[in-house]
């Protein structure tokens, strides 16, 4: 009997989930590794070799890391579950004109599902992931907090989870830094992973490119598509563009417009095929609403409450007043100006280094 219970870890066959494994193990956890098959990559389109962690190789790499240490590892194909959830919501996300958000989605509603109900059939007591975030339990709370690499920082895709999954969950990574990470993997005889280059892409999107997967995926797009324009603030049309959904608010490159002076899309409009364009200053934002909020620190959002808003990953964040409205929506009031505000990404709101809760960006 180990002395601090049962723990299912995800696995993807990287540095990360399998030295979160490693380090469960020399604590003292009974490990059972798990790895997620979610997508086929010929599916997707794709025609490169399949890489990441969805992959032949990433799967045998996990499966090696859990025969060395002598504790037990399964393959779990969710591969439906993953498409119903997931790729279909990122297709209608952008179809509806929206920047769409699959890794939280995948997080809260496919990750830890299958983690926990598969948890539950093991009779592992927690679960545990690579992901660099912290939590502990305080005032009645579970809370998830930065973890101590900010540059490797994964909390602003983890504001979905629920109490009851925060209760069983392990962060084994979150207080150390990425290199040290390596330096473990490289230490107990895993040089080449220790050295395994990581992917920044989204695990579905061959070649990174969204916009191929779209065309791929939505029967005749560019011709039901064909004929969109470009539109100033003020209604003028300023040229034709390739179709709604191959836009992102914020975007400069990639518009082919000659107008002379620099352009950005400012808003996108699904009905009438129509994008329109304005300048840099007009992305500015000072306020805006979120939808499908979930809290963690609070178990409720009462009066104003002061927060440093993210409204994507890499954004540093903004100071800023929450309050909840109508539905159990939050409205943002930024204390400075905000640019390149995208319906459909996250909008997460921390305390210090902790996730008061999230949301979706509303239009």
């Amino acid at each position: 009997m180990s002395k601090n219970g049962r723990v299912l870890v995800a696995m993807s066959g990287g540095v990360d989930s399998s030295v979160a494994a490693m380090m469960l193990h020399e604590q003292g956890y009974e490990v059972i590794g798990i790895t997620m098959k979610t997508w086929d990559y010929a599916a997707s389109g794709g025609s490169k070799k399949e890489t990441g962690c969805c992959s032949l190789d990433s799967i045998n790499d996990a499966r090696s890391l859990a025969v060395r240490f002598g504790f037990p590892h399964y393959i779990l194909d969710i591969r439906g579950e993953f498409k119903g959830a997931i790729i279909d919501n990122f297709v209608d996300e952008y179809m509806a004109g929206r920047t769409p958000n699959p890794c939280v989605l995948c997080n809260t509603h496919i990750k830890w599902e299958a983690l926990l109900k598969r948890a539950n059939m093991l009779d592992c007591e927690f679960i545990a992931t690579g992901h660099y975030a912290q939590s502990r339990f305080e005032n009645g709370r579970y809370i998830v907090s930065k973890g101590l690499d900010q540059n490797k920082d994964q909390s602003y895709v983890l504001w979905g989870l629920t109490q009851d999954s925060l209760s069983r969950t392990r962060f084994p990574l979150g207080g150390f830094r990425k290199s040290e990470i390596r330096d473990m993997a490289a230490n107990s005889g895993f040089v080449d992973l220790a050295n395994k280059s990581e992917s920044y892409e989204i695990c579905f999107i061959p070649g990174n490119d969204y916009r191929e997967f779209l065309k791929h995926r939505v029967d005749g797009l560019e011709e039901r598509l064909a004929g969109g324009v470009f539109v100033d603030r003020k209604g003028n049309v300023l040229g034709k563009h390739q179709g709604y959904p191959f836009y992102t608010i914020g975007q400069r490159k990639g518009l082919d417009l000659a107008v002379g002076t620099p352009m950005y899309v400012l808003e996108i409009q699904p009905e009438t095929n129509t994008v329109v364009l304005g300048e840099k200053e007009d992305l500015v934002r000072r306020t805006m609403g979120v939808r499908g909020v979930n809290l963690v620190k609070l178990a409720a959002i009462e009066d104003e409450v002061q927060a440093i808003t993210k409204i994507r990953y890499k954004h540093e964040g903004s100071k800023s007043l929450i309050r909840t409205v109508e539905n159990g929506d939050l409205e943002v009031d930024f204390l400075e100006e905000v640019s390149g505000v995208a319906p459909g990404q996250s909008a997460v709101f921390y305390d210090g280094n902790d996730v008061i809760g999230g949301g979706f960006i509303k239009k």
